[in-house]
């Protein structure tokens, strides 16, 4: 089924993920018109796009996602809404407050403007986190949408994630006023890199600061699987696709999905150098402590932070639980994707290396000069 001639809203239009789907929309689906929404939409966005837009028209919409009444405005005659804005946090720097009005009550605004304008179809942008790990360090190798897990949500961010998740799937057949239902579905990446991760480039400046050596906080037998942000834009689409399409809208409705791609399984940090080793980066042998030891770390750090809280508002540079995240095997597949959405990975691994390798470079010469001007 083709978004040909469909009007589209894409939330955080100007972020990593964002931009990545909207030109993926303008190169195969020619859709009448993309609203890119953001706080802020900088003019080398469009002009970043101006070689495939085509006919396509692209309309900026500046405000934020909680503010019901530019919502509505957004949504009014559109088709298909893709909702990948929200705020991503795993070190809770973010007050609680701010965070839960942007993701979940945003997410909920904008659930209520799809209803009144009559979208037929919204496609949330989830999280692996909201699986886990739980704060036991729970493996799971090449899980799926069915295995049973013990969550135990401790980061901020997997908590407002999956509540907005919660209220998506819970929208799923509200009734339009035009006639006819609201279809919802939910992707759940892996953790996306690519061009434009700024994970990738936190991790490079720590290891020019470090004379080219990263720093290790994963052990080796920790192997996740990362998914390459062309894949997950692919996967957007097809997700948009299923849901427009009659004959398959009943089955992907309503379903959540993991987002992965051929990316091999590898700890975080092996993750980082096999992306930075090109540039001439090594990394640790080791962790800085022995596992317990460093646990045992991370727990007197959030306790100093805690008595000072009421003083000032102090967070720790690592929690238990993000190394916990980074310590343990957590990796799903997308079958259920490929079977139901026909969602296939565009770009294998040593293409999508070699594309944020490339990027990667791009940005070292600076990140070397911002090190030499300190």
């Amino acid at each position: 089924m083709s978004l040909r001639g469909d009007v589209c809203v894409v939330t955080g239009a100007a972020g990593f993920l964002g931009k990545r789907l909207v030109r993926l929309l303008l190169e195969e689906e020619r859709p009448a018109e993309i609203r890119l929404l953001d706080k802020h939409v900088q003019p080398e966005v469009l002009d970043g796009l101006e070689d495939c837009r085509g006919d396509s028209r692209l309309t900026v919409l500046e405000g934020d996602v909680r503010d019901g009444d530019f919502l509505r405005t957004a949504c009014r005659g559109a088709t298909v809404v893709f909702h990948t804005a929200s705020i991503i946090d795993v070190r809770d720097s973010v007050e609680y407050s701010e965070m839960y009005s942007v993701n979940v009550r945003g997410t909920q605004l904008l659930l209520e403007a799809c209803v009144s304008e009559n979208v037929s179809s919204f496609i949330y942008t989830s999280t692996i986190e909201v699986m886990g790990p739980n704060p036991a360090g729970d493996a799971v190798t090449n899980g799926t949408e069915d295995t049973a897990y013990k969550s135990s949500l401790k980061f901020n961010y997997s908590k407002t994630k999956k509540e907005a998740e919660d209220r998506t799937l819970a929208a799923h057949g509200e009734a339009l006023p035009g006639g006819g239902r609201l279809a919802t579905c939910v992707l759940r990446p892996m953790y996306i890199f690519g061009e434009g991760c700024r994970f990738l480039l936190g991790h490079m400046a720590d290891g020019v600061r470090n004379r080219d050596v990263l720093f290790r906080m994963s052990r080796p037998e920790a192997l996740v699987n990362p998914v390459y942000v062309g894949n997950v834009a692919a996967a957007h689409l097809q997700a948009a696709r299923a849901l427009q399409d009659p004959r398959r809208r009943e089955r992907a409705g309503g379903q959540f999905y993991f987002v992965s791609d051929d990316t091999p399984p590898v700890s975080y940090s092996d993750f980082n150098h096999a992306v930075l080793a090109p540039l001439g980066f090594g990394i640790q042998d080791r962790l800085p402590l022995p596992f317990p030891v460093f646990y045992a770390f991370c727990l007197l750090m959030e306790a100093v932070c805690a008595l000072l809280r009421p003083f000032a508002r102090l967070v720790p540079p690592l929690s238990r639980q993000l190394l916990i995240m980074l310590n343990t095997p957590f990796s799903f597949s997308y079958q259920k994707a490929r079977r139901e959405l026909g969602y296939v990975p565009r770009y294998g691994w040593d293409e999508a290396r070699r594309r944020t390798t490339q990027w990667l470079a791009e940005q070292l010469p600076a990140q070397r000069d911002k090190l030499r001007r300190k």
